[in-house]
């Protein structure tokens, strides 16, 4: 129970935390923000990695517009549309690639999230700390992401993926994103891997189960923003995410097919007078 209330209460505070975090590593460079945009973003999702049991969370979150001529034109976009383990703080931008910083969180699990985890324990989640770099072929952006999580149960995991951004109207701004997921040994075993001590106290009684380093899941994503105004903008998405490998054969996963829904909305204000 105290592992759920601390995760949704982080969740709360991760988005807008990283997003300062980023203001603040740009802005020694001298770069300042012109505009800030604040929001909010509520989702529906799995309550673990393999449930077949969905929950209702949100965040709040704010980050920083900086423009060209404070930049240079290379760097100070926050890109926050990957998910809450993937807001992206772009540092450099030039001849078709970028890379960049980023930051997050990666929610727990608690072992009364389902029939299945009865007795094996809770899996702390963490903040996130990583990097990227990618590609731009036209409106493709074909990247790849490090994401470790530093606090918690630590662990890290590779993310290929593929985005197409694409203004269809003035106002209205479509995306779409496909990928995958390298997870190392210690992520695969905390989510879905059976320790001989997990299956002496498992409730279902769970065989041992060792889940190795690997690809862990494949993932589709689409997403649209539409602007009301110069300062209004409400956003919404679905997604699906397939586990495979080890992860699709883990014994405490209830259904390898998972899926994913967004609503939330932004609004814009100038920093300058």
């Amino acid at each position: 129970m105290f592992n759920t209330l601390q995760n949704r209460l982080t969740g709360w505070i991760a988005a807008p935390a990283i997003a300062l975090m980023a203001a603040v590593a740009l802005s020694s460079g001298a770069a300042h923000a012109t505009d800030i945009k604040i929001g909010a973003i509520g989702f529906v999702a799995p309550k673990y990695e393999g449930s077949d049991e969905y929950r209702v969370l949100g965040a709040p979150y704010a980050f920083p517009i900086f423009s060209d001529a404070a930049t240079g034109g290379l760097a100070g976009r926050v890109a926050p549309g990957n998910g809450i383990d993937d807001l992206r703080f772009r540092l450099f931008d030039g001849h078709g690639f970028e890379a960049g910083i980023l930051g997050g969180y990666a929610f727990g699990r608690d072992q009364d999230d389902g029939p299945l985890l009865d007795g094996l324990g809770d899996v702390d989640g963490g903040f996130i700390l990583g990097a990227y770099a990618g590609f731009r072929a036209g409106i493709a952006l074909f990247d790849i992401s490090y994401h470790r999580i530093v606090s918690g149960d630590t662990s890290g995991y590779f993310r290929l993926g593929a985005t197409v951004k694409n203004r269809v109207a003035p106002n209205l701004n479509l995306r779409v994103r496909v990928g995958t997921t390298y997870a190392d040994e210690d992520y695969m075993q905390d989510y879905f891997g059976v320790s001989a001590a997990q299956s002496a106290n498992s409730g279902a009684g769970l065989a041992s189960y060792d889940a190795e380093a690997g690809f862990k899941d494949v993932f589709v994503d689409l997403g649209a923003t539409y602007d009301i105004d110069s300062h209004w903008s409400v956003l919404a998405g679905v997604g699906y995410k397939r586990l495979i490998g080890d992860a699709a054969d883990s014994p405490v996963i209830e259904t390898e097919d998972q899926f994913f829904a967004r609503f939330g909305f932004t609004y814009r204000f100038s920093l300058q007078r």
